[in-house]
């Protein structure tokens, strides 16, 4: 099997935790199996725990434009551009993603009518993909909430992008625990599932396979889907059926 040239790819991890820094974070943990395959293959990597910025609530780029005395979500947003890929972690409460989560996808929204240099929406070209952890279900109903966001401001997702690991229904240990109640476990929680191992490397591969092909390509081609043509009257002999 030919062996794939990464190095030239980058990716963003942004941890929406409700646990501020330095707390040990279970979504973390998991994250750092994808890190791990990430470094392998010589990927550059940024991590971002949004709960230890002070990011302002709203839909507008600027929040400090709009009421707030302090936003630091410009300057992440240049750390979000940077990066070809995008994985969003989050742990579930209540069967949902964080609220960290939610308000990580509404300052996404609020850059998603920047164009590129193609006319093109900002996020064009750009690979997302989320990693989800909790105790009782709710993986795959977080990321399709995730992943349906990030597809609609424009992020590319591949096959099989999201990955995750629960527990037990009711109260338990979380992912990468080594004690429960005072008690040492055998193993770390969760490290021995192949389930969450086959995802979780499939995910980062899949990741890593679309944004390589996007990065070759240089994004997609602008015909049909440039707001900048679209505003200025190009159609592409597109045929109004209220005018026919």
């Amino acid at each position: 099997m030919k062996q794939l040239n990464f190095s030239q790819l980058s990716v963003v991890y942004i941890n929406c935790t409700l646990k501020k820094s330095p707390e040990k974070s279970h979504t973390e943990t998991l994250m750092e199996v994808s890190k791990a395959i990430m470094t392998k293959e010589n990927v550059g990597i940024d991590e971002i725990r949004l709960v230890d910025h002070h990011v302002a609530s709203g839909v507008y780029p600027d929040m400090t434009e709009h009421g707030w005395d302090r936003d630091e979500w410009p300057k992440l947003f240049e750390r979000i551009m940077s990066a070809d890929i995008l994985i969003v972690g989050t742990p579930i409460w209540l069967g949902e993603k964080s609220s960290e989560a939610q308000k990580l996808i509404e300052r996404l929204y609020a850059m998603s009518s920047k164009t590129n240099d193609k006319g093109q929406y900002i996020y064009y070209g750009k690979v997302g993909g989320c990693i989800v952890t909790g105790n009782e279900d709710g993986i795959k109903h977080c990321a399709m909430g995730i992943l349906y966001s990030l597809q609609h401001v424009g992020y590319s997702i591949p096959p099989q992008a999201d990955c995750g690991w629960i527990g037990n229904v009711g109260p338990g240990p979380s992912y990468g625990d080594q004690t429960w109640k005072g008690t040492p476990l055998e193993t770390p929680v969760g490290f021995d599932s192949d389930f969450t191992n086959r995802n979780t490397t499939f995910m980062t591969y899949n990741l890593l396979h679309l944004a390589l092909l996007l990065k070759q390509n240089k994004g997609y081609p602008n015909y049909g889907n440039s707001r900048n043509a679209w505003d200025n009257g190009e159609r592409w002999e597109f045929d109004n059926p209220e005018y026919r």
